[in-house]
């Protein structure tokens, strides 16, 4: 069931929000070649709970850490622990927060050092294709019109778009109905009503769309093994448009 959120329920969204990406800003300050994605997963965790806050991923369907980190070929989903993070690699950090009861999900694909200029295309890439699919987050549009332009943009620069994981409603809960993936035809879905929110996430890649998983049960790789990039915010659609919850 789709739920429809008032302005103080997106209020306290907004708040857990505001910790992903104070968590994102530690990230950026700390993500060096030498770090270990346990590190930046233990750094996360402590701010998350020094807000008052709960960690959402950690535990869930028995997920092991605060965050998800993945790494380079690596999409979704990685498990933060002993693997150090090396110049060049790019780096991809997933994560949802609870505060009073209420959720917001995001992630940012980080450049460690200088990183090649076709990973430099991939990452802006997909954060603009992630942007222009919050543009379209409008009341009266359809979850269409969202998947098709983050599609059209990905294709167009010759990126696969990962279509065995997609974007999902969220509110109390991470995820809730309905998916939002990001493909799509235009005027085709569910139509877009105020006070839904959305966690809006393309995941494209430098090869191939198709993904496997590893024999941990849970870290999602290409499946030519090339790069992979992740962005996501969580987005409320409003009468003034589409809000994003998850920026400082």
């Amino acid at each position: 069931m789709i739920t429809i959120k008032n302005a103080a329920e997106i209020k306290k969204m907004r708040e857990a929000g505001r910790i992903i990406a104070e968590v994102f800003e530690l990230i950026r300050e700390k993500i060096r070649p030498g770090i270990t994605t346990g590190e930046l997963d233990l750094a996360a965790e402590r701010l998350i709970l020094r807000r008052k806050a709960i960690p959402v991923c950690k535990g869930f369907e028995g997920f092991p850490a605060a965050t998800c980190i993945s790494v380079n070929n690596e999409v979704i989903h990685g498990i933060p622990g002993q693997r150090v993070i090396q110049a060049g690699d790019i780096v991809s950090v997933d994560l949802s927060v609870s505060k009073d009861g209420w959720c917001a999900d995001a992630a940012r694909t980080f450049p460690v050092g200088e990183i090649a200029p076709e990973l430099a295309e991939l990452l802006r890439v997909t954060e603009m294709s992630l942007y222009a699919g919050i543009e379209m987050a409008q009341i009266g549009n359809r979850l269409g019109d969202i998947g098709h332009r983050v599609q059209d943009i990905a294709e167009a620069h010759g990126l696969g778009v990962v279509r065995d994981y997609v974007g999902h409603g969220i509110g109390r809960e991470m995820h809730e109905a309905p998916d939002v993936p990001n493909y799509g035809r235009p005027g085709r879905g569910l139509r877009l009503v105020e006070g839904m929110a959305l966690a809006i996430e393309p995941m494209l890649n430098l090869g191939t769309a198709a993904v496997r998983t590893l024999p941990d049960g849970w870290t999602v790789v290409t499946l030519d093994g090339k790069f992979s990039a992740h962005f996501e915010n969580t987005v409320a659609i409003t009468a003034a448009g589409p809000e994003i919850l998850t920026v400082l």
